[in-house]
């Protein structure tokens, strides 16, 4: 439930072009794991007390359930994501290694082909907690963009908004110097910091000590390099006005700030009540910003230059306006923003409702704005499918753009900023640009839907020449490739996999594709002995009856076909991205694994009206959101059930969190005679009422009309089944009121309906009373059993505090 969710929080996710999610094999590949059949390894391994029934107890179901939630699942798998990335100087990679509980860190020299360990996962963990007084897991610890100084075993990294400095004897110091790529408050050369104070910039010389003012004329409706305060911040400081980050970009000669002024006047609020703060007997209440879907008015940012050298120097500032228009934020994150290597900023300016892009190359002394790329596409620019970045190399920018219907690469110059030359052609999708040779003789790229013999949505890598020749693939396995690619272009990290190939990470010559080492390999055998019963891929039809689709199917441990088992659709049909896993760790870590574990057979499917198969697929959820993906989900249900007649096509239930909670109260309450019960979390039941970046990113600026009848407060009346509605209290992704509101519109609409609202939490509900509460109503309204009585395991610490995720 977590793995599509995560990706509506923001929508910088996925202007990096973020990894798509998984899906099919052909039929016949699908029913072996291993060598042996799916279900065959199921039925073999069961070890029960009720083996010989195949369905055991309530409450070891239950157990079973707890067994493969994520986070246990840990103990199980190893070694399914590395975490392996190249250092800044391009000589390594840094990765980590090993079984839970005892992952070692490690540098791989490029040169050598060799590795040695650096420090053990949680030992670095503990000392950055130490060092900083955050809660830390080891598994979440975040490296970034490592460096390693193989003459002295030193490792430099960023985590937890800081850089750090990591010694042979494991001594952990803050790093002297900013981040290279510019962002943050010191700069790349560690001459200079910006701090904020009053909602006005100052710049400091570190080394003497000077300062002076940047701006003066800042206001709380109006400050400078601040961005607008999120929800949990202002919790956890306990004030409307927290302290922020600096919000500026360095030019990469450390000279200049590029950084933006905010303006909130006539905004409305939102307000939240946090009932049970810390240490506090009392209830306290906050109005924030969130820039909501639809609004007549959203923050908007004006951006600004300033030499901040010269300034301290001559002691007396300029500030330079950019001219390009004001922008409205769709989401509380920094607008877009940067610059290229010959001193020029340049900036990306949306137009509200996603009608344009354009990006504007900027003089940085007189902030005279030129457009160098335009993308304009009907009915909307689609931003998690196309994109624009900088490509000096090739003297233009390059734009992955939808205008023949597929997300194909173009080479946009100055010149002719509304153009373009295309670099690929055909139906299938560019999802991201990975590397440009610096003598722009080649391009590096990741697409999906080419290759015939492998799932359509398996990445790939290609090397695309400017000449107009066909890509070369550089990953000839039928899997799915993760990758990244070294600074010079000259080596490819692969993580290889598919739901029912464990992944090999490898690394790879980028000239031909080449491996010329093993970095490690995935291993479940701990799991598999356990019982688990592999996940199973599916290949059906939509409703249409031609429309190729894909899903997966989880059944219980120690599965019996003899047994019928109720469904329960995992859906999130999201049109800015995909459901459906297609790795090999994300198959095995999606919670549909535990939720098969109450007696249920879980599916999960990619309806049209998701992403990654060209606009036209994607199309169909175009200012329908409330009706995209329904009847597709209830046709391949039928097939599979058609296949697999132990499947019960009269308990169907669903399940969703965050835009899969607005989907799975949506299915019940349009198909109310297919779908008989539905657990929605974290729902925005009403997208006008959520962060606006994601609705209008598929609605458009849509009128009144169009935003009504995607509500689900407008077909309430429909409830014939049963819906449980979970909400945080402090959820600061879609705001509580969401669930309120739809619980409210039921009950006028005289229907019954469950909702539990979790005190102290956020968007992520997943702690263990969710589960219990989840677990109890499927197995009491669709399995028909009576819930165990059972003791309920306390939460870990950080799912009751304000920061959990």
């Amino acid at each position: 439930m977590a793995s599509a969710a995560e990706t509506r929080e923001n929508p910088r996710e996925h202007s990096r072009r973020g990894k798509p999610l998984r899906v099919a094999l052909s039929t016949a590949m699908a029913l072996a794991l291993f060598g042996q059949p799916v279900l065959a390894l199921a039925a073999n391994t069961a070890t029960h007390a009720d083996s010989a029934q195949g369905y055991p107890g309530v409450a070891e179901r239950y157990a079973l359930a707890d067994k493969y939630l994520r986070d246990n699942m840990r103990t199980f798998i190893a070694d399914a994501d590395l975490q392996a990335a190249f250092t800044t100087s391009g000589q390594g990679i840094v990765y980590r290694k090993g079984p839970s509980g005892a992952r070692q860190i490690f540098y791989f020299d490029l040169a050598s082909r060799s590795a040695r360990p650096i420090i053990a996962e949680a030992r670095l963990a503990a000392l950055l907690a130490k060092a900083t007084g955050e809660d830390l897991a080891p598994h979440s610890l975040a490296l970034e963009t490592p460096e390693f100084d193989a003459a002295i075993n030193e490792l430099h990294f960023g985590s937890l908004g800081k850089r750090w400095s990591l010694s042979a004897d494991q001594k952990l110091t803050e790093a002297n110097s900013g981040d290279p790529e510019g962002e943050g408050a010191l700069s790349p050369d560690g001459r200079f910091r910006i701090v904020a104070r009053n909602f006005n910039l100052f710049a400091i010389d570190t080394r003497s000590g000077q300062e002076i003012a940047l701006t003066t004329d800042g206001t709380r409706d109006q400050p400078y390099g601040r961005n607008i305060p999120m929800l949990p911040t202002i919790l956890k400081e306990g004030t409307e006005d927290p302290e922020m980050p600096v919000s500026v970009r360095w030019s990469p000669d450390s000279k200049r700030i590029l950084t933006w002024r905010l303006d909130t006047r006539g905004v409305k609020r939102m307000s939240v009540t946090q009932h049970n703060p810390p240490d506090s007997l009392y209830p306290r209440s906050f109005h924030y910003i969130y820039p909501l879907a639809g609004a007549e008015k959203l923050p908007q940012a004006k951006r600004y230059i300033i030499d901040v050298e010269t300034a301290l120097r001559q002691r007396k500032t300029q500030l330079v306006s950019v001219d390009v228009p004001s922008e409205s934020l769709l989401y509380p994150a920094d607008p877009d923003m940067g610059w290229y290597d010959n001193g020029h900023a340049r900036i990306q300016w949306t137009e509200r409702g996603y009608g344009k892009l354009v990006v504007y190359r900027v003089d940085a002394g007189t902030g005279a704005a030129t457009p160098v790329a335009i993308e304009a596409v009907k009915p909307l620019v689609t931003v998690t499918s196309s994109f624009i970045r900088p490509a000096p190399e090739l003297q233009g920018e390059l734009s992955v753009s939808e205008r023949t219907g597929w997300a194909q690469l173009y080479l946009v110059r100055p010149q002719e900023p509304s153009g373009g030359k295309p670099l690929t052609h055909g139906t299938w999708e560019v999802l991201s640009v990975e590397h440009v040779a610096k003598d722009g003789s080649a391009i590096l790229l990741t697409g999906i839907g080419r290759e015939p013999d492998r799932n359509p949505y398996w990445r790939q890598l290609y090397r695309v020449a400017l000449d107009g020749s066909e890509p070369a693939l550089l990953t000839p396995e039928p899997l799915n490739h993760d990758v990244s690619i070294s600074p010079d272009g000259r080596w490819i990290i692969d993580a290889m996999s598919s739901p029912t190939e464990p992944t090999r990470t490898v690394v790879r010559d980028a000239r031909n594709g080449r491996i010329v080492s093993e970095l490690g390999r995935g291993d479940a055998s701990k799991l598999f002995a356990s019982g688990y019963t592999a996940p199973e891929p599916f290949k059906g039809v939509a409703a249409d009856g031609h429309t190729p689709l894909y899903g997966m199917i989880y059944r219980p441990a120690n599965f019996d076909p003899k047994q019928t088992y109720p469904i329960i659709d995992h859906v999130y049909t999201g049109p800015t991205t995909t459901q459906v896993p297609t790795t090999w760790g994300g198959t095995l870590a999606s919670p549909s694994s535990s939720v098969a574990q109450l007696g249920a057979i879980v599916v999960m499917i990619d309806g049209r009206g998701t992403s990654r198969r060209g606009q036209k697929f994607r199309l169909p959820a175009y200012q329908n959101l409330g009706e995209v993906g329904l009847d597709d989900h209830i046709a391949m249900i039928r097939q599979m059930a058609v296949r697999y007649p132990y499947m019960d096509t009269s308990r169907v239930g669903v399940f969703g969190g965050s835009a899969g909670g607005y989907d799975a109260a949506r299915f019940i309450l349009r198909r109310p005679n297919f779908f008989k019960v539905a657990v929605a979390s974290s729902g925005n039941h009403d997208l006008r009422l959520d962060k606006a970046w994601w609705p209008e990113v598929s609605m458009g600026y849509a009128s009144p009309e169009v935003w009504e009848a995607n509500s689900n407060m407008s077909v309430a009346g429909n409830l014939s089944g049963k819906l449980l509605l979970v909400h945080g209290d402090i959820d600061d992704n879609v705001p509580v009121t969401e669930s309120y509101r739809l619980a409210q519109a039921l009950i006028k609409a005289g229907r019954d309906v469950d909702l539990v609202i979790l005190p102290n939490t956020r968007h992520g509900v997943f702690q263990p009373f969710f589960w219990r509460k989840f677990r109890d109503y499927f197995t009491r309204h669709l399995i028909g059993d009576t819930p165990p009585s059972q003791p309920l395991k306390a939460p870990p610490a950080q799912a009751s505090a304000v920061s959990a995720q």
